[in-house]
């Protein structure tokens, strides 16, 4: 039987990837698309009903060193409170200071020890 169309062309079997200009224009392309067309950002995890949160990727040094300095804050601010007010109120001032001394020093003993090899392997358990 005869065909009215001509048989279509012979063509090579080799993948367009495998000349190095068809993979450079491969990569160029791959980036133009990139540029215009970027991933979308992954969802951020919901809250929970949480207001605040704090990064989890942030080292335990860092948020140990950061509460020492709030606790520092707050003592001052509470013993200034303490020299404005009188009675039982500048007592309740004086308790607020005291006990965010206390706090800090426990804060910093942490930090102390923070690298001994217990604490260490406490740390490692938790990443």
């Amino acid at each position: 039987m005869f065909k009215v169309t001509p048989n279509p062309p012979d063509t090579d079997p080799v993948s367009p990837y495998e000349s190095p200009d068809s993979n450079k224009l491969n990569e160029a392309a791959e980036r133009a698309l990139g540029h215009h067309f970027p991933p979308a950002d992954p969802k951020p995890p919901k809250r929970n009903g949480q207001l605040f949160r704090v990064c989890p990727d942030i080292n335990p040094e860092t948020l140990l060193a950061n509460a020492s300095e709030d606790l520092l804050s707050i003592s001052a601010i509470a013993a200034n409170l303490a020299d404005d007010v009188d009675g039982s109120r500048r007592s309740v001032a004086l308790a607020l200071s005291r006990m965010a001394d206390g706090v800090h020093l426990m804060v910093e003993r942490t930090l102390d020890h923070l690298d001994e090899p217990e604490m260490a392997a406490i740390l490692a358990k938790q990443s």
